[in-house]
Parts: structure tokens; C-alpha cells; sequence
């Protein structure tokens, strides 16, 4: 079958076939006279490994090492079983990171009137850095953003 046959059949689009050649993840496929790659059920089952693998999030460094333990017929299962427990691992923090940031905004969303001024603890705080977490430096966490600066139209009172 033809590249696109092969990527319907795979789920795997045309372009990413594409690249997991060019990196060596998938062999180069045969060629038909007419120049098209000629894929088979050998390289469907591969494509398919990969895609179930991606749809899992492991890297493409870590298929690579999947993808050799699953045609090695001496593989140890245990090896196997470390790749997953690290992903677990690394997947679980990634978690804790999206929960912070997501609690984060909530609080700045929390903090914002809506009521149409310019004035915008969120956009203050992304400009600041306050309220934001350092996810990428594990579990820190930034200080409280400042309150809000009410912006005195006609009319208004200041609270103070």
C-alpha cells in the first residue's frame, strides 16, 4: 500500500511516517516502480506500536528503546517495566504541574472584576511574574500577586 493508505490504515499521517523514516524510527519503505513507498502489514503493526506509544506520551527516544526490547525475543520485562514506572513517574509530576498552574490562573481569574477597566490583575501578573508557579523548577511556588489597583474614573471613590 501507498504512503496515504498507510497512514489511514495506521492512523498515522503521512508526514509523521514521513519523519519517523527520516530518524530512523521506521526502516525506509520498499519503493514501486512508479516511485511511491510501498508499505506492509509488517510496517502497519510498527506504525501502529508507535502511534499506541505516542498516544501514551512516551518520547520518541524512549519508542526507540521500546521498539528494540519489542523485537528482541531475549527482552527481560523488567527493563520494559522501568521504562513505564519512569514515564508513570515523570507523567504524574507533569500533573502536579498542571493542577499549580491551573490553580494559579483560577486564583487570578478569581481576582479579576471582568467589569470591562483596564486594569487586570491577570495581565499584571503575567507581567510581574506574581502568582505564577515555577513548574519547571519542580514544586516552588511564586508569592501572591499583589492586590489590584483600582483606577479612579469620574465619580468613583477610593475604598482607603
Amino acid at each position: 500500500m501507498n504512503i496515504g493508505q498507510a497512514a489511514e490504515a495506521s492512523g498515522v499521517s503521512a508526514k509523521m511516517i514521513r519523519y519517523y523514516e527520516s530518524i530512523g524510527l521506521v526502516p525506509l519503505a520498499g519503493r514501486k516502480e512508479s516511485g511511491y513507498r510501498d508499505y506492509g502489514g509488517a510496517d502497519l503493526h510498527r506504525l501502529g506500536f508507535i502511534r499506541h506509544a505516542r498516544d501514551l506520551g512516551f518520547s520518541l527516544e524512549r519508542i526507540k528503546v521500546l521498539l528494540g526490547l519489542w523485537s528482541d525475543p531475549d527482552r527481560s520485562n523488567a527493563d520494559v517495566k522501568a521504562i513505564a514506572q519512569t514515564h508513570i513517574q515523570e507523567l504524574e509530576g507533569r500533573a502536579r504541574q498542571l493542577h499549580e498552574m491551573a490553580d494559579a490562573l483560577r486564583s487570578l481569574a478569581e481576582a479579576c472584576d471582568g467589569d470591562g477597566r483596564p486594569d487586570c490583575p491577570i495581565i499584571a501578573s503575567l507581567e510581574n511574574g506574581f502568582g505564577v508557579p515555577a513548574c519547571h523548577h519542580g514544586t516552588d511556588v511564586a508569592p501572591e500577586p499583589p492586590a489590584p489597583r483600582r483606577r479612579q474614573g469620574p465619580g468613583r471613590q477610593s475604598p482607603h
